[in-house]
């Protein structure tokens, strides 16, 4: 009998191009998505999510919003840029996470019209 492969844990990446308008800017959608998101995939939050806009005269180019929420198994990060509609998110656990439900979700709060996505297996040699 093979022996089962373990891994300490996963992480999703998702870089999502040509968001809805407006989407990328807007503090309270990307504070409610966080927020919800840690219950679609059934984590632990240990906080509630922090998010903040980037400052357009430090930042040019750059501006948006980044949060992050820190979850029992690990975290949720998120940064957009609101000038491109681009959103970067990333989703690491230490537990099972199921990478087609998250694009779901990103793709009902944001609606982008590409996702790049790399799911990576961490901690290879962890156990």
């Amino acid at each position: 009998m093979a022996k089962q492969k373990r891994v300490f844990g996963y992480e999703l990446l998702l870089d999502c191009y040509d968001c809805k308008k407006g989407t990328c800017d807007d503090l309270t959608l990307c504070y409610n998505f966080l927020d919800k998101l840690v219950d679609f995939i059934g984590m632990d939050k240990q906080e509630e999510p922090t998010i903040f806009r980037t400052d357009a005269k430090r930042f040019p180019g750059k501006d948006g919003l980044s949060g992050w929420v820190p979850l029992a198994q690990s975290s949720i990060v998120i940064h957009t840029l609101s000038k491109h509609n681009f959103i970067s998110l990333d989703v690491y656990t230490c537990g099972n996470l199921d990478g087609k439900k998250v694009v779901t979700f990103v793709k009902r709060y944001f609606k982008p019209k590409k996702i790049e996505n790399q799911f990576l297996e961490r901690g290879l040699h962890y156990y």
